[in-house]
């Protein structure tokens, strides 16, 4: 599995996949998508992969992830009215805390935009502790954890 951060990685390297336009608003001073929104294209394909796959429930789950690392690389600028394809995979999947990696892609190109990470640990949501991945969670992450 070729590392998430380097310029190689390809969208087969991906379990999942799925489409995401750029918006207007992404778009910086500069004319490309800001960093920022980056950031905001990442979680929203943690979140959509969880939510689709019935084991998110924003408002009630008494189990939560919080985010606690992130990180990225650019390689090359995108704006809108770019459409994007990101990719996703579990990289390591522990007792509590899960390594997510994505890689952004133009529609209908096979180099990565920009390449990133998203450590979630899980958490009782009332007292913040951590807790283990509920099993339905951990099932779902191992479907995109290629071994």
């Amino acid at each position: 599995m070729p590392d998430v951060k380097r310029r190689d990685a390809r969208l087969a390297d991906f379990p999942h996949v799925f489409d995401l336009p750029t918006r207007w608003m992404d778009n910086d001073v500069y004319g490309h998508v800001n960093n920022v929104s980056y950031y905001s294209y990442f979680d929203t394909a943690v979140n959509r992969y969880l939510i689709d796959a019935g084991v998110l429930d924003i408002h009630n789950d008494p189990v939560v992830g919080f985010v606690v690392e992130t990180g990225c690389s650019y390689f090359r600028p995108v704006a809108f009215p770019d459409a994007l394809r990101l990719g996703l995979r579990v990289a390591r999947l522990g007792m509590s805390s899960v390594r997510y990696e994505i890689a952004l892609f133009r529609a209908g190109e096979d180099e990565p935009a920009a390449a990133a990470h998203f450590v979630h640990v899980y958490v009782e949501r009332a007292s913040g502790r951590s807790a283990p991945i509920p099993a339905e969670t951990r099932a779902v992450l191992e479907r995109i954890h290629p071994k």
